[in-house]
């Protein structure tokens, strides 16, 4: 199965300089948790998530109003195309606890979104219930955190 078969397409984005109060209330409004960030063509620059927006506002201290797109700093983007086959997206979700992966076309212009919510609707009729809970558990494994980590390897964290 492709990716096309099963992604969101025509997802709701937003430009560079959108602020993030209006990022989040059409979020809010669309239902979804990321907001592709694209150029005047359509092309996929970054993507903001409502975790992002919340971190965004407050570990800066600042109103999400004041804040837009273009200032959150940009990790990587694991974007797929729609002929891509679902399976790989869907191990590209779990390698990276990923829950949403922009489609792209060749140019990079957005085409779709590929969801968890995409994949648990295809379960059963298109995609393996094993593939489905595999990516599941993949994407939502605790993570230990950082003071854990170093003290499982005997390295002493300063406090903050």
């Amino acid at each position: 199965m492709k990716v096309r078969e099963i992604m969101t397409s025509r997802p709701l984005t937003c430009s560079p300089q959108a602020n993030l109060a209006e990022v989040a209330h059409a979020m809010w409004n669309g239902d979804c948790g990321i907001m592709p960030i694209v150029d005047a063509a359509g092309k996929l620059l970054g993507v903001v998530t409502d975790r992002d927006i919340c971190i965004a506002a407050a570990t800066r201290n600042q109103a999400p109003s004041s804040l837009t797109a273009n200032e959150l700093p940009r990790g990587d983007v694991f974007a797929r195309r729609p002929d891509n086959d679902a399976q790989v997206a869907m191990t590209l979700m779990r390698e990276h606890r990923i829950r949403r992966v922009p489609v792209t076309a060749a140019d990079g212009t957005l085409v779709g979104i590929l969801s968890v919510n995409d994949v648990i609707l295809a379960a059963g009729s298109r995609i393996g219930a094993t593939e489905v809970l595999d990516t599941m558990k993949g994407i939502c494994g605790h993570r230990q955190p950082a003071r854990a980590a170093a003290k499982a390897a005997g390295a002493a964290m300063p406090r903050p």
